[in-house]
């Protein structure tokens, strides 16, 4: 005859109700020292003090952080946090000692698809933030088994997971994807973009040449800076073929980057050499270099002008 296990209820369980065992299963809200948490590992979302969060600071300051953090233990008496990085950043700039969390116990995939998708609801966010959020996301999809049992279908699945999570179509988390191939200088140049910073790339062109190697990519990033220029759709379509056919040379890459684009726009290069010593030294960028020096070409055409009227004059 099979033993049978008897369930014997703790003391805790014997000399309680109910509600109270209900009670202790619902999350709580409590005050946790921001010395205690540390940030998320490879946590891809920049916490930058900017004018948001000049305005985060203002409003925790007047009604304290209103969203819980969320947070997991690390075991060590720390704790890791979850979501929540720019209001912890926000107390620490009010010298705040605690912060209110919710502390749940998650797995390390768990942990990530919380932080990828809770970030991923600000308002801006840059593309490299992006890329690097969606990759994240699918590896602790990957991880969880949530994709088909085919080879290709696994990853397929993965990615229209996270398309249709974000309202994003598949195709474009594919592109999202490629840009973490991307060397770190160029891919700053595709959030450059988007900051309205030059030099910039733009997300399509940035796409065809992350599929260079990173050698290539360093040879590319040596001919933007070098010759102030970023390339067109068609330029690194063009650029991307000659890398898959193992054709592409430093001489190719600059005849291609030295076509004219459609609609492009001619600049003038000046040698910074011979401005340094009449520009002043209050200009902080190369806007307000080209600024200054546009301001000093047109007063100068002014003169000019005033010049030959008064020679008329005579």
């Amino acid at each position: 005859m099979k033993e049978r296990k008897m369930y014997l209820p703790s003391l805790d369980d014997m000399f309680s109700t109910q509600e109270e065992r209900d009670a202790e299963k619902l999350e709580k809200i409590v005050n946790i020292s921001l010395k205690d948490i540390e940030d998320f590992p490879k946590h891809p979302f920049k916490v930058d003090v900017n004018e948001a969060m000049q305005e985060m600071v203002e409003s925790v300051k007047d009604k304290g952080v209103l969203v819980p953090a969320i947070v997991r233990e690390k075991g060590n008496g720390k704790y890791e946090m979850i979501s929540g990085h720019r209001r912890k950043k926000a107390s620490e700039l009010l010298n705040l000692e605690t912060i209110p969390c919710i502390v749940r116990d998650l797995t390390d995939d768990e942990a990530t698809i919380i932080m990828v998708d809770s970030n991923l609801q600000r308002d801006k966010i840059l593309p490299s933030e992006r890329a690097f959020a969606y990759k994240l996301k699918m590896e602790a999809l990957s991880h969880q088994g949530k994709e088909t049992s085919r080879p290709l279908g696994d990853k397929l699945k993965s990615v229209d997971i996270i398309a249709k999570d974000n309202n994003d179509s598949s195709r474009q988390v594919h592109r999202f994807l490629r840009l973490t191939e991307l060397i770190p200088k160029l891919l700053q140049l595709v959030d450059n973009d988007v900051l309205g910073l030059t030099p910039k790339i733009a997300f399509r062109p940035a796409v065809e040449i992350s599929y260079l190697t990173k050698e290539e990519q360093e040879e590319l990033l040596d001919i933007i800076e070098y010759n102030d220029c970023t390339p067109s759709l068609s330029q690194a379509i063009n650029l991307k073929l000659l890398s898959q056919n193992k054709s592409l040379t430093v001489d190719k890459m600059e005849d291609i980057m030295s076509m004219e684009k459609p609609n492009q726009t001619p600049k003038l290069k000046v040698s910074m050499n011979r401005l340094k010593n009449i520009l002043p030294n209050s200009l902080k960028n190369d806007k307000e270099r080209e600024e200054y020096v546009i301001k000093a070409v047109e007063f100068y055409d002014k003169y000019q002008h005033k010049q030959r009227e008064k020679n008329y004059e005579r």
